[in-house]
């Protein structure tokens, strides 16, 4: 199996993935489970058909003059599509849904054609006051999704799933410009199809398309060799109510600022990235997967820091705790168990027959060298091939009264055990106060020379109101990562869960630049207000302004 063969499939509206290939906890799982006192809660999942949605707040004639841009069948206020665009993928978002709650829904979802339609469409929103989410797959798991409707006629959500294309292959530079609204499955069966490949597979491929890669500035699980996708971006198209906003006229410039970066990461709050053109790699002829055991997570994680420092690097790394590794990376089988002692790091590499070669026997020296134990193929092609079925077992594991979530940092390699020690003990002293003590695993799979990201899931038993439970562990967290001086997130995002843990680790000054910008951009604050930086105090709350 490669990426390129995963399909592109519509999501039940808060269970992920393919609705036809839904994971299940086997009954020994849940006899586990039951053990520790895990119980289903009180109440089954709202029927999505029976979610109860607000009222549609805009009139006629403002849902008339958005069919006007885009066309009345690209316009809909039905449950459905109201419900599909509601908030995100984190599990306070997921718990809610299930709950029946859906406050947040978007009064319309607007499906523009074009990059002109939509600076039509943010131009005409500004002018009638309606704040715009931009939508990209929809996979934001830190409230991306969920903007301040204070103040606003209304809230659409800006779909771009019609702009869907490879607009061009450039053979010779390696670059290929593609449109926001291409899902990361589909992008790569039409690269594959030129010889080329992206190499961007994050834990949500299966549902991210390109403008929330770009929007959130995503890391995929072949990072090592490939880059980040910020890394892969030379040039971006940024529609503004304004106009629009064209970056990239060569790979690199000193031509002022690289603006670039500012789009970057912006979360759709200071425009809507309708394209970006991205480097590209030939297409790997071969790949190898390996797995390798250390005797703990200190002695992996320095024989990881030798290879990213002085080579070679794989295309992949990644290494698992010890909490992780005794679960076989959170196998729902083993959630609770113990298993051996160690931890369990996974090398792979992509490229032609020789590159592998080359950095296969270049890797494999040095890590036996700091102490590895080559354990075979095996476990690393299990990893690579069932990598994107990880976040189905969420859905199984809430039903049967399990609270399941994760959160990520980065910070510089000599900084990372003490990250890694605070952060868990967040989590744990706050949900062991709470009567529910967690199993908190942890894992490397970013990795730089002068640092790496650690991503933490957290597993304990559901309390009545898991959101509250959740919420003080995760505030918990978020200081800890502070006090450490790491950064709030590596590859998930601000959203307006980390809106204020952000504010803090930039600084007062920094958030004002950033609010002048988006005033310059974004005059009426339409844009996801709320999310990433706190709405600015100039903005107005009269519905009727």
């Amino acid at each position: 199996m490669t990426e390129s063969d995963l399909p592109v499939t519509d999501f039940h509206p808060y269970r992920w993935g393919d609705p036809a290939h839904p994971a299940e906890l086997p009954a020994a799982a849940r006899e586990t489970l039951a053990a520790f006192g895990v119980k289903a809660p009180a109440q089954a999942p709202v029927a999505p058909a029976d979610v109860r949605l607000p009222a549609v707040a805009l009139d006629a004639s403002a849902l008339g003059e958005l069919a006007a841009v885009v066309g009345a069948e690209h316009v809909s206020s039905e449950h459905d599509a109201r419900l599909r665009h509601t908030r995100g993928w984190s599990t306070p978002d997921l718990l809610r849904l299930r709950a029946g709650d859906a406050d947040d829904a978007p009064d319309a979802v607007v499906l523009p054609g074009s990059h002109e339609e939509v600076v039509a469409l943010l131009a005409l929103c500004a002018r009638l006051n309606i704040a715009v989410v931009p939508y990209s797959g929809g996979t934001s798991v830190v409230g991306g999704l969920a903007p301040q409707r204070a103040g606003f006629a209304g809230v659409i959500a800006l779909d771009l799933a019609r702009l869907d294309a490879v607009l061009a292959v450039d053979e010779v530079s390696r670059t290929a410009t593609l449109q926001a609204g291409l899902r990361g499955p589909r992008a790569e069966q039409l690269l594959r199809e030129q010889g080329f490949t992206l190499g961007h597979f994050p834990q949500s491929y299966e549902g991210a398309s390109i403008g929330g890669y770009a929007a959130a500035r995503s890391a995929g699980q072949s990072s090592a060799g490939y880059g980040r996708f910020d890394d892969m971006v030379v040039g971006l198209v940024l529609a503004t109510p304004r106009g629009t906003v064209t970056l990239g006229s060569a790979p690199k410039s000193a031509a002022g600022p690289d603006l670039r970066q500012l789009v970057l990461g912006s979360e759709g709050t200071l425009g809507v990235i309708t394209s970006v053109t991205v480097r590209l790699r030939p297409a790997p002829a071969e790949r190898v997967y390996e797995s390798w055991r250390f005797d703990s997570f200190e002695a992996g994680a320095d024989a990881l820091r030798r290879l990213v420092q002085d080579g070679p690097v794989p295309t992949v790394l990644r290494l698992s705790d010890e909490a992780e590794t005794s679960v076989n990376l959170a196998d729902p089988k083993a959630m609770f168990g113990a298993g051996p002692g160690g931890c369990l790091a996974v090398t792979g590499y992509e490229g032609t027959a020789e590159q592998v070669a080359a950095r296969r026997a270049g890797a494999s020296a040095v890590l036996t060298a700091a102490g590895g134990e080559l354990l075979g193929t095996e476990g690393g092609e299990a990893w690579r091939t069932g990598r994107y079925r990880a976040p189905y077992l969420r859905d199984p594991l809430l039903d049967a009264g399990v609270l399941i979530e994760t959160l990520e940092t980065v910070t510089f390699w000599s900084n990372l055990h003490r990250l890694r020690a605070a952060v868990t003990e967040a989590l744990s002293s706050t949900l062991t106060a709470q009567g529910t003590p967690p199993l908190v695993l942890c894992h490397i799979s970013h990795l730089y020379e002068t640092g790496a990201s650690l991503y933490f899931t957290v597993a304990c038993a559901q309390l009545e109101d898991p959101l509250a439970q959740w919420q003080a562990a995760k505030s918990a967290a978020n200081a800890a990562i502070r006090a450490c001086g790491a950064a709030i997130s590596h590859h998930h995002g601000v959203g307006t869960d980390h809106r204020e843990s952000y504010a803090e680790e930039v600084g007062p000054l920094a958030v004002e630049a950033l609010q002048a910008v988006k005033q310059a951009l974004d005059p009426a604050g339409i844009l996801n207000p709320g999310v990433l930086i706190a709405r600015s105090p100039s903005a107005s709350t009269d519905s009727g302004h």
